[in-house]
């Protein structure tokens, strides 16, 4: 009898721990915080709430989100906005919350978030651009693209930049799509194509007064290696009153064969550009944007006032390697006068909190499959800060629900170690008392009707409220 209750006993102790186990699997709730409201942000929010118990909390440093769709996407492009019917049906979800206006790393450190949820998923981009570091760098006039893009499109911190349009010539370096979205704009008719979009007031006034009429895009590579994608090449081609150039002196060493062995997409582009290389009657048109190849700029020319004035350019060759296409510079040099000089050669993601790890090579955070390198769970990566800033919007999506499936997988992996989290119900006190102004997702929509009212007025979808200042004041006007 006594064995017989020693052995119930036994069994009840050694089931005692399964029970725990067990609570400790079916928590109520996953509290994830995402930093950055971009396409990455929502697109794997998307992805994390396939389970159930994911509750999600989105942080947007700017009173308003939607990151690169709102400041990236060139204003002539409003088809592609259209993905943020799909992000403002997720944030009205009620398992997610978004909080804009808050600058984790100052407002609220990455440890505070750490602590108080299950997981974090850094998705704030790349914002530093990558520099040629040459001499001329510093001229007046010399211009990130992306500072550029970013005073037609509406970002704070770029709207009184006042870029020289007083000039005749424009030189960007760079054969990407940022840098095609820079020309197109520069050479677009204003009351044509951009009259009636979501571009800023303050570009639209000075575009329509510019006296630019060509634009030059310089490539260190081939025709071969070009980033832009067709799409962007065939809109820039469209352009009233402006004749793109490619010279057929580019495709002398590209055969037909090898033309024919590159994949579809590629081989699409690179006849696209062939065609414009042999197009014999150009319409002599007054605006000109002229695809330059194999050149590296060496120097950047100032004027006495400190104004570039002209870039020295090398000539390459180019040699194909193992890894991929090298070049080389030769003994050949040229000269382009320009009254403008935009870089557009890539972005860099920032560590906005000195925990946070970056590979100084690669320009993102390090990371394996979006798991942060250095922090055992619980830290993750995902878009551009995780990739680069590379593709189109559709490849950051793939990436964002890879990386969630890579997060969700984490989860089921480490359940036994999952407990209640506080998220948000610590988080925003503790910013309150800061002082700091949270802008909850219902704002957002209190300046997004203003805006639109805004751009109804000047038949524009939108007039876009540049100054932080002024969208919050719109959201208290509104409250009041």
């Amino acid at each position: 009898m006594i064995n017989s209750f020693l052995s119930v006993r036994s069994n009840l102790f050694s089931y005692v721990p399964n029970v725990t186990l067990a609570c400790k699997r079916y928590i109520q709730t996953i509290k994830v915080g995402i930093i950055g409201s971009g396409p990455a942000g929502f697109y794997t929010a998307q992805a994390l709430l396939k389970d159930s118990r994911v509750l999600i909390d989105i942080y947007e440093k700017y009173p308003v989100p939607f990151g690169l769709i709102r400041f990236g996407v060139a204003p002539d492009h409003q088809s592609v906005k259209n993905v943020i019917n799909s992000f403002t049906n997720t944030a009205l979800q009620d398992r997610v919350s978004f909080y804009g206006n808050i600058n984790i790393g100052q407002d609220v450190t990455l440890n505070q978030l750490l602590k108080s949820y299950n997981a974090v998923v850094l998705c704030y981009g790349a914002t530093e651009d990558r520099k040629l570091n040459i001499e001329g760098e510093d001229l007046i006039n010399v211009l990130p693209a992306r500072r550029f893009v970013g005073w037609y499109n509406g970002i704070p911190q770029d709207s009184d930049l006042n870029p020289f349009l007083q000039t005749e010539d424009v030189v960007i370096i760079g054969h990407g799509n940022v840098a095609l979205d820079c020309a197109r704009i520069l050479l677009s008719p204003v009351d044509e194509t951009l009259k009636s979009t979501d571009i800023t007031n303050h570009a639209l006034t000075a575009l329509r007064e510019s006296k630019v009429k060509r634009v030059y895009l310089v490539g260190r590579r081939g025709p071969l290696q070009v980033s832009f994608t067709i799409k962007e090449l065939r809109e820039l081609t469209k352009l009233p009153g402006c004749d793109t150039i490619v010279f057929p002196e580019d495709f002398k060493n590209i055969t037909a064969e090898t033309i024919n062995e590159l994949p579809r997409p590629r081989k699409r582009l690179t006849e696209l550009l062939l065609s414009l290389a042999n197009e014999k009657n150009l319409n002599n048109n007054h605006k000109r944007c002229v695809l330059m190849f194999c050149r590296s700029p060496l120097q950047i020319v100032g004027d006495k006032h400190g104004k570039v004035s002209s870039v020295n350019l090398g000539v390459n060759r180019l040699i194909q390697q193992e890894d991929g296409v090298k070049t080389e510079l030769t003994d050949e040099k040229e000269i382009l006068k320009c009254g403008l000089f935009l870089r557009s050669i890539g972005y860099r993601a920032v560590s906005i909190d000195p925990s946070i790890p970056l590979n100084d090579k690669t320009g993102v955070i390090s990371n394996t499959n979006g798991k942060v390198h250095g922090f055992d769970f619980g830290l993750y990566c995902s878009g551009w800060a995780a990739t680069g800033a590379t593709g189109v919007i559709i490849g950051t999506m793939n990436a964002s629900f890879e990386i969630a499936e890579h997060i969700l997988k984490d989860f089921g992996q480490n359940e036994p170690l999952l407990v209640e989290k506080p998220g948000a119900t610590e988080i925003i006190p503790h910013l309150k008392s800061k002082g700091v102004k949270v802008v909850t997702f219902n704002d957002w929509q209190r300046i997004d009707e203003l805006e639109k009212n805004l751009g109804s007025q000047l038949g524009k979808p939108r007039e876009k409220l540049v100054n932080q200042k002024d969208m919050i004041k719109a959201v208290d006007e509104e409250k009041d």
